[in-house]
């Protein structure tokens, strides 16, 4: 196998330091970098198992258990920042209006639950859901049960996946990769589409008000 490098490179050595608990930290620092894939990191841990050099059960065990203290940060940011800050923020912006806010807060009641929940199989989208879910002050329980589930699933997955390809455990992170581009390209285009639509409503409102 070629030398381990980059990120993989990193989250080795952490593995190779700390073992489980490694993983683990690699993991709780993807959640509040998003950057940082866990498409890369997972399947590493379990490659790592493979060749004996980590316990498969710990390497599922710690990993989630990252992925849940990853999210409670954030969880804790969303709660600290407060919904008053945010929409003193918010308008302020040129750009972006408090009914925005009101109508997102209105969707996240209804669907916060599935947000969270299948939310941890979403790249970048899986820690920053984490923040709206403090903002609205959801339960803690709940909100821990749903992270460490979808976390799980995901996690045991991926390192799974890993174990079994072994020294090919690279083809996990390149295919999912293409999954990871595909989201970030539908974010990056839904932004632009809420920027066009609403400098658009913002012109004919200005239009409309000029004499």
């Amino acid at each position: 196998m070629s030398e381990i490098d980059g990120i993989a490179g990193w989250a080795t050595d952490m593995m190779d330091w700390l073992g489980a608990p490694g993983a683990g930290l690699a993991i709780a620092l993807e959640n509040l970098f998003p950057p940082l894939p866990s498409e890369v990191i997972l399947p590493l841990a379990g490659f790592t198992a493979s060749a004996g050099k980590m316990n498969l059960a710990a390497a599922m065990i710690w990993t989630t258990i990252g992925s849940v203290v990853g999210a409670l940060a954030l969880y804790g940011l969303g709660l600290w920042f407060g919904r008053d800050r945010l929409i003193r923020i918010v308008d302020r912006l040129p750009l972006v209006q408090v009914a925005d806010v009101e109508r997102t807060e209105a969707w996240f009641a209804r669907h916060g639950t599935k947000a969270v929940f299948f939310g941890r199989f979403i790249p970048i989208f899986r820690s920053l859901i984490s923040i709206p879910a403090g903002l609205e002050r959801m339960r803690l329980p709940v909100f821990l049960l749903l992270t460490t589930a979808g976390s799980a699933i995901w996690n045991v997955l991926f390192i799974m996946l890993g174990y079994g390809l072994g020294e090919n455990w690279e083809r996990v992170s390149e295919i999912v990769s293409t999954y990871s581009r595909t989201v970030l390209l539908v974010g990056v285009t839904a932004v632009m589409v809420f920027v066009v639509v609403r400098i658009v409503q913002l012109r004919r409102t200005t239009e409309r008000n000029d004499p």
